[in-house]
């Protein structure tokens, strides 16, 4: 403040939050020669994907891969001991990669000539927010258009202590200082699966706690029932439908109480169960932007909200919640407020990626989705132990599944478990958004694949489908 006046500047549009959202919008307008300006309540960029999410689980999940495939090669078993890493040794490698990515994304700004504010923004009326930044600092900002891209944080249940050492989410598991004997998982969602991979190959006992009759009910049948399986082998305890009723921490360890009467005491309990859009506090509902009980935003096909010129994107609007779907949802945003229209095919068909180990990849249709619709469909199956590739690799574990129409022979859906799945579902990807007689079997029949190669397994799988049609 200056002679107890706010300070007000005047931008073209402002973008609340610099994670994947944020910063496919701004760079998106900015490039179109509009004036922006980025919002970020954090000390730096990259949002909750870069310094909660995405990045860190991902780089524990890697480090923890290399140890379990070293420790299951049998060239190493005669000339050296099994590796053993702690969780925080793991932590400090994914600390690495996150300022790292903090600076290559504070780069983008910077290069871009886009001014990044850090402080909480509330709107005051529909055209001004109010940035409350360090030292009491306050700025009023006004502009045309808005984007909302806050995202979004572990959802904390009433009766869950969180502000107990031994209570942890998401979030707070980040900072655990030591590897714990055992662990309970309430939650067994993407994150709640994907740490369960993690605990477990570190060597700690895991109790994986689901809500439902399966584990994650959105993928193919098949791939459900196949991490189920692996999680299993690995050494994970699952326990479906259950439902906890209390929480109680003591000193040395905690106890969850379920409703079916089992007590689980662990030393550690990780809360994965849902998160919550970061949307409170933010003068929305002044407006008529009304989020809901989970604080995700509704917008229409276009990311505007009930202020057609106020848009959000990301975790913030809920599904699909995938850092990469973010991105593009920022910048078709973008393009809306510039030209009044958006590319609606480019947003069809986001590949689900799951970082369990080993992991998941998904696209398209699955085998229960076409039958309800009743739509026609045959399966071709690439198992990995029946390829080159995967047996030099000593990666044997997992498939590659092919839906497609019998008479079409149009992909209808790609479902991947194992080794680089998120990696090699692109391949189907690519063919998938093509169209006509480009988007078919046979294009994985008809095409020389390098030879030993993970993709060869869509020739693979295209010649078991192709060979079911008789």
């Amino acid at each position: 403040m200056v002679g107890g006046a706010v300070k007000e500047q005047h931008y073209d549009a402002v973008v609340i939050g610099s994670g994947p959202g944020g910063e496919g919008a701004a760079l998106a307008l900015s490039k179109s020669g509009r004036d922006v300006v980025v919002v970020e309540s954090h000390g730096e960029v990259g949002g909750g994907c870069t310094h909660w999410g995405t990045i860190p689980s991902k780089a524990l999940r890697h480090n923890v891969r290399r140890m379990m495939e070293y420790n299951t090669n049998p060239l190493f078993h005669d000339v050296a001991a099994p590796k053993r890493l702690s969780f925080p040794r793991v932590l400090k490698f994914a600390e690495r990669v996150i300022n790292r990515q903090v600076n290559l994304r504070a780069g983008y700004y910077s290069r871009n000539e886009i001014p990044v504010l850090h402080g909480r923004a509330r709107f005051l009326d529909a055209h001004t927010v109010e940035v409350h930044g360090a030292e009491g600092k306050v700025l009023r900002l006004r502009a045309g258009h808005f984007l909302i891209a806050t995202g979004s944080r572990p959802y904390r249940p009433e009766g869950v202590p969180f502000d107990h050492p031994r209570v942890c989410d998401s979030d707070k598991i980040l900072s655990l200082d030591h590897t714990p004997r055992t662990i309970a998982i309430y939650g067994a969602g993407v994150i709640g699966c994907e740490y369960a991979s993690i605990f477990r190959g570190l060597g700690v006992k895991v109790d994986l706690i689901d809500t439902r009759e399966r584990l994650l009910t959105f993928l193919d049948n098949e791939i459900s029932d196949a991490l189920s399986y692996h999680l299993r082998e690995l050494g994970v305890l699952i326990r479906h439908d259950e439902a906890f009723t209390q929480v109680v921490p003591r000193d040395d360890h905690v106890v969850v109480h379920l409703d079916s009467g089992k007590q689980i005491k662990v030393d550690i309990l990780l809360w994965a169960n849902g998160r919550s859009g970061n949307s409170e506090d933010m003068g929305l509902e002044a407006l008529g932007i009304e989020p809901n009980s989970r604080g995700q935003i509704q917008v229409n096909d276009n990311y505007q909200t009930a202020q057609e010129h106020i848009y959000a994107v990301g975790d913030v609007i809920g599904y699909p919640s995938l850092a990469s779907a973010a991105f593009d949802q920022g910048r078709f945003a973008a393009s809306h407020m510039l030209c009044g229209q958006r590319d609606y095919r480019l947003v069809q068909d986001i590949p689900t990626g799951i970082y369990t180990i080993p992991e998941i990849s998904s696209l398209g249709k699955t085998e229960q989705e076409l039958t309800a619709a009743k739509v026609p469909y045959e399966v071709g199956h690439a198992f990995f132990k029946d390829l080159a590739r995967a047996q030099i690799a000593n990666q044997g574990v997992g498939m590659l599944k092919l839906l497609f129409h019998p008479e079409t022979l149009e992909i209808l859906g790609i479902h991947c478990f194992g080794d680089q799945a998120a990696e090699i579902v692109h391949i189907g990807q690519a063919i998938m958004a093509q169209t006509g007689e480009a988007n078919t079997l046979m294009y994985f029949l008809n095409t020389t694949f390098n030879y030993p190669t993970m993709a060869e397994a869509y020739r693979v799988a295209a010649l078991n489908g192709y060979n079911r049609l008789g």
